[in-house]
């Protein structure tokens, strides 16, 4: 028989016992908390969620025990506590070992977890499954179907739930309400490249992580990353052979799924100190966090420490080499809301705001409350959707209050997250990430030009 080993809550807790007895208890971190914001329970609240995992790691409280488990999926896992806490205590990490935790103890019941648990298992893991996933999902979504849906009433005639599904993967079309001019990829050539193209033999590299469902949902996005790359005066690259980044597996307790991930990547992406470039915050602090994920494998710590050096949001890399301003694009009133991970995870929210502050006379207003999470995380708002509808309702009303027409953000799920809400609450809202407002505005500057 294998002898016992320790629980991954028990070790993580372990690492970091001097910064969990260093915390004075100060309460800094509830404020911070959206899930304590609403719902004024000190158990859905970081400080909370701590004693709980302490009293499970002591042996005072059963992995199995309903409060345990209901208070850890109740998590965001926005990591904002993170920015507030005066201890440095890293809550995402204990954070997901607790959630694995949870899952290695008991199954979850039937339903949504079921589903999850079978697609993170037996299509994430698999990359022909997947792009046949995403294509299926793209084609629900090209042909109008799941429009059709929503506005025949069907969806949700079949669950809110449902309805909700079908409005996040609809709102990741680039085509948008009828108020407003298509997105870059309908407004602009299909096919251009900077007009001024780096030299192979003296531009620097960069290689371009995807990320599966911005390549799945939002190709334009990674088009415009690379043409604005390239107009700065890099070669971007995108390796053969990456894969998901594994940030669905970590927050869902799926940590061997996360780690097979996590060697896939940095075997795609070799081991040289070329810059890796996201565009998407979540994926971005989950590659930046390999050296902690991996940190017990032998053959694969030091090399996941120096992958997770070299990664670099879009923003950071611009801001770091230098780059171009545009043209102006329009008077839409304009704002921008910081994805958490990108915020939290990368520290790069920030210098992708620089990205705006490039295009000339743009007609920008501050998002009070920009830093607080939209509800999304992930999958959050289809395990949890009462709460992270709740969640969501302050970010739209903080939105609605700016007066912005256009919406900025860095990560595909805050995309889908804030225009699916926004669509079902009547708003009319055109959501983009900002290099697609930076590409825009290249190309109105004439730093493109159509490829021949």
């Amino acid at each position: 028989m294998a002898s016992a080993q320790p629980s991954s809550l028990a070790t993580a807790l372990a690492s970091e016992q001097e910064k969990l007895l260093a915390c004075v208890h100060c309460g800094l971190c509830l404020e911070a908390c959206p899930t304590y914001v609403v719902t004024g329970d000190e158990n859905d609240s970081p400080r909370g969620r701590l004693y709980l995992m302490r009293a499970v790691e002591e042996g005072r409280l059963a992995v199995e025990s309903a409060t345990f488990e209901n208070h850890i999926d109740r998590c965001l896992g926005c990591r904002a506590c993170e920015a507030a806490c005066p201890a440095g205590v890293e809550y995402g990490q204990l954070l997901e070992a607790a959630r694995a935790e949870i899952t290695r103890s008991q199954p979850k019941p039937g339903g949504i977890h079921a589903l999850l648990k079978f697609v993170l298992r037996h299509v994430w893991l698999k990359p022909k499954r997947l792009r046949a996933a995403f294509a299926l999902a793209r084609f629900v979504r090209d042909s109008r179907l799941a429009r059709l849906l929503l506005r025949s009433g069907l969806a949700r005639g079949i669950s809110s739930e449902f309805e909700f599904a079908l409005t996040l993967l609809d709102s990741s079309s680039s085509i948008i309400d009828k108020n407003y001019r298509a997105s870059n990829d309908q407004a602009l050539p299909a096919r251009r490249m900077p007009a001024h193209r780096p030299q192979d033999a003296g531009a620097p590299v960069v290689l371009l992580f995807k990320a599966c469902v911005t390549e799945g949902l939002f190709q334009r996005v990674n088009a415009a990353t690379a043409r604005v790359l390239e107009a700065n005066g890099c070669q971007a690259q995108g390796p053969s052979g990456q894969v998901c980044c594994g940030a669905l597996h970590a927050h869902a307790g799926e940590l061997d799924g996360a780690r097979t991930l996590a060697r896939q990547n940095i075997d795609a992406f070799g081991e040289s100190d070329t810059p890796v470039i996201t565009n998407a915050g979540g994926c971005g602090a989950m590659l930046a966090s390999y050296g902690h994920l991996l940190a017990e494998d032998e053959k694969y710590a030091q090399r996941a420490r120096n992958f997770s050096a070299r990664i670099r949001d879009i923003g950071q890399q611009l801001e770091t080499d230098g780059f171009r301003n545009g043209a102006a694009i329009g008077v839409e009133r304009t704002t921008y809301d910081a994805s958490c991970h990108l915020l939290h995870g990368q520290h790069g929210s920030a210098a992708a705001l620089q990205m705006l502050w490039a295009i000339p006379n743009l007609n920008f207003v501050l998002l009070k409350d920009s830093e607080v999470c939209c509800g999304g995380a992930g999958v959050y708002n289809l395990l949890e959707p009462e709460l992270s509808e709740q969640v969501l309702a302050e970010k739209l009303k903080r939105i609605e209050d700016s007066g912005a027409t256009v919406l900025a953000t860095g990560n595909a799920g805050c995309h889908m997250q804030i225009a699916a809400g926004a669509r079902l609450a009547g708003m009319s809202l055109r959501v983009c990430h900002p290099v697609e407002l930076l590409d825009e505005s290249y190309q109105r500057a004439g730093l493109y030009e159509s490829e021949r």
